[in-house]
């Protein structure tokens, strides 16, 4: 692609972490299993070393004590978009599993960008102070490192919680529970829907400042890092897809214009976050479909996003329309965060049905990604990171004080 959507502006300010993630990028074609597996090694009378999963980085200041982030995964258990009971309890416990970094839900930075009524929102003082008293309340008992996903999701909002009327299944406008949506142009996410309203320009500027709004909130109560969510057919993913951006002002059309707004949000939140926090952001590296969004915009985006001070990736894909053909399957968006590593040398976490200890091992040692985010398997088995060391060498990683009376914490031969 000879398109320069940012102008020519070069990628700056990578840190040691990218710098040092450039040096694994050869390594990305390799097998995915490793030859000797870390327990094995272990087993064969060699010096216990730290598997590259369970190794510590610093991403601009922000020290992580491995490799694994929980990722952000909806409770549909908010009230007006505040905390509840619950919150405290699915996050105190994950607080609790030894991962690198915690992250809170996809939080919507207005009511309507909420994906449902249950949904989870940052927009006001009450938003605020109930998700600052779940955080005080976590802080008490875990240091565990708390990121956010600030989002909107344009014409993908105002559907019921799942399991009701089906599979997020839309709320009419005139219905109890319902709103009018929004986005980039007034194209539905699939057949049937009420058409969402096209945003005019004193829509964005509101939309925008109200992204900087809740992440100047989230600092306030004590966030480590903010995640911008471009990504999962919401409303910034929806001005990057030309399938659902049918503008013809400044906004749409080509691919620089397509950028446009997303970069403006990024870049107005980027000047709010505090220099020292790590500001990341979702991205699609695909949509799915022909003609849709794929992995060569992609690429420019994120040398775009670099070049306005993102400091790490989380590469998703889909989720712009119902009709997507994705291959969903083990570790099926492992490749797409390879591609980009490769393409820009860029930092990037990996997702998507990560499940396994030897899996997420494999995709950190062999430099496809440099975080794996993690979402059923910890549900299924909380201290999921402990029992990665155990298994892939025999030492547990810390997860907890108490834990050092069942084992202790992990002493490394070989830290590197």
């Amino acid at each position: 692609m000879t398109a320069k959507p940012c102008n020519g502006s070069p990628v700056l300010g990578l840190s040691a972490f990218a710098a040092s993630a450039l040096g694994t990028s050869a390594l990305a074609t390799a097998t995915l299993a490793p030859a000797v597996s870390p327990r094995q090694a272990c087993r064969r009378g060699r010096a216990p070393r730290r598997p590259r999963l369970l190794r510590p980085v610093v991403i601009e200041g922000l020290e992580l004590l491995n490799r694994v982030v929980i990722a952000p995964m909806r409770q549909y258990a908010a009230n007006d978009g505040c905390m509840s009971d619950w919150h405290l309890i699915h996050l105190g416990r994950l607080a609790l599993s030894g991962a690198a970094l915690l992250s809170i839900e996809h939080t919507a930075v207005l009511p309507e960008g909420r994906s449902t009524h249950a949904d989870l929102g940052l927009w006001n003082s009450m938003t605020e102070a109930a998700m600052g008293l779940t955080i005080e309340s976590l802080r008490r008992w875990s240091d565990m490192p708390i990121g956010i996903l600030l989002s909107h999701a344009g014409r993908r909002a105002s559907t019921d919680v799942p399991g009701n009327l089906g599979a997020h299944a839309q709320i009419a406008p005139t219905e109890a529970l319902g709103w009018q949506t929004v986005a980039p142009s007034a194209l539905a996410y699939e057949p049937g829907q009420v058409l969402p309203e096209a945003l005019d320009h004193q829509d964005l500027r509101v939309i925008r400042e109200a992204f900087v709004a809740a992440a100047r909130r989230a600092v306030s109560v004590g966030v480590d890092t903010v995640f911008i969510d471009a990504a999962g057919g919401h409303l910034l993913h929806q001005f990057l897809s030309p399938l659902s951006n049918r503008r013809n002002d400044l906004y749409g059309g080509t691919l620089q214009n397509r950028l446009r707004f997303p970069l403006e949000v990024f870049s107005a939140v980027r000047e709010a976050v505090p220099a020292g926090r790590p500001l990341a952001c979702r991205i699609p590296a695909q949509d799915w479909m022909s003609q849709g969004w794929d992995l060569e915009q992609a690429s420019v985006f994120v040398r775009c996003l670099a070049a306005q001070g993102c400091d790490v990736f989380y590469v998703s894909a889909g989720g712009l329309l119902a009709s997507e053909d994705a291959p969903y399957g083990t570790g099926y968006l492992v490749p797409l965060a390879r591609a980009l590593k490769q393409e820009t040398g860029l930092p990037v976490i990996a997702t998507g049905a990560i499940t396994g200890f030897a899996q997420a091992e494999a995709i950190i040692g062999t430099g496809d990604a440099d975080l794996v985010a993690i979402d059923q398997a910890i549900l299924d088995d909380p201290y999921w990171p402990r029992h990665a060391g155990i298994e892939l060498c025999g030492r547990p990683q810390p997860a907890h004080p108490w834990a050092r009376g069942q084992g202790g914490g992990a002493q490394w031969a070989d830290e590197y």
